[in-house]
């Protein structure tokens, strides 16, 4: 069976609310600029921005192009997952403080 990202971003927000972070993810984007990243995370101090993949999705380049902006700004951490980095989606949102 393949994992769908929908599937992958529920369990995602699942895991983030578990460790006590609210979340924010765009239910439709049509009418958004393209691009912005499917997840953000709160837990103060910190932000998360996430964009999550599955298979072999890539980023588009507007999705790149926020990331690297994002990745500019010394106070928020970003991140792109896949189903596979979930020992480091566990440990991300497990942590305490930033970076």
């Amino acid at each position: 069976m393949i994992l769908r990202e929908k599937d992958f971003l529920q369990a995602v927000r699942d895991y983030a609310r578990l460790m006590g972070w609210a979340d924010y993810h765009t239910w439709q984007s049509v009418h958004s600029p393209a691009g912005f990243p499917d997840l953000v995370l709160v837990r103060p101090p910190r932000i998360v921005f996430a964009e999550l993949k599955v298979g072999r999705n890539r980023p588009t380049p507007a999705q790149q192009e926020w990331l690297n902006l994002l990745r500019g700004c010394p106070s928020v951490e970003v991140y792109l997952w896949t189903p596979e980095d979930w020992t480091e989606i566990e440990r991300v949102l497990r942590r305490e403080g930033f970076g």
